[in-house]
């Protein structure tokens, strides 16, 4: 009896989602943020279905549940500023540092009409050590190539952060570039020779003990 040959068997590549997939995603996403940033949590599926012009099932095929569906709206958002850091990171004449503070208050203008929605959420550990090691490495480098006054520390960079989202939250669509001229006043200071504070910088003991989230 003539043994059949054994084939290697074929791996078939993995199938691209269909357009139509793809742009019901991005529909329901920004029907999800514009609903977040007008009535808040407590907005529903059907809601959000509806604003998107799908199905609820339409929905409940990409996102099992609204708790997801803000999962997903995190995972984006904390995207962009892992991939500043990363953009920032790849210039060397020590202007990354501004380019990453820049990028992080578009993000949070961005978002800033739902942003306690977003924070209410876990930070991602990987994330948050990815860009708090940026922001170490860049004020590093802005200290090292004279861009930034050599009494600044990590520390001073991520309070400034902290207050840059407040000043985005707090001024909404009211005044939406507000936090450029907040961030512009204090990169001039920044970069004031001298001494800049007779009240010595929060220690990294101290910053651990805040806990915030990472930005986004």
């Amino acid at each position: 009896m003539t043994s059949q040959p054994s084939w290697p068997a074929l791996e078939h590549p993995a199938r691209a989602p269909r357009r139509d997939a793809v742009q019901n995603y991005h529909r329901i996403l920004d029907a999800a943020r514009d609903l977040f940033g007008e009535l808040g949590a407590d907005v529903g599926i059907e809601d959000i279905a509806a604003r998107a012009g799908v199905g609820i099932g339409t929905v409940y095929r990409r996102f099992a549940s609204k708790d997801a569906l803000v999962d997903e709206l995190v995972r984006l958002a904390t995207a962009e500023i892992t991939a500043a850091a990363d953009q920032a990171l790849a210039r060397g004449d020590g202007h990354g540092l501004e380019d990453f503070l820049r990028a992080i208050g578009l993000s949070f203008a961005s978002h800033a009409r739902y942003a306690d929605l977003l924070l209410d959420r876990p930070a991602d550990p990987e994330a948050s050590r990815r860009i708090r090691a940026a922001i170490d490495q860049l004020t590093a480098r802005a200290i090292a190539a004279g861009t930034l006054n050599p009494n600044i520390t990590a520390c001073d960079i991520m309070v400034l952060i902290w207050g840059m989202r407040g000043v985005a939250q707090a001024c909404g669509e009211v005044a939406p570039t507000a936090w450029q001229r907040y961030l512009d006043i204090h990169l001039a200071g920044l970069r004031a020779e001298g001494p800049l504070s007779s009240v010595p910088a929060m220690t990294a003991t101290q910053l651990a003990r805040l806990s915030p989230p990472a930005p986004r």
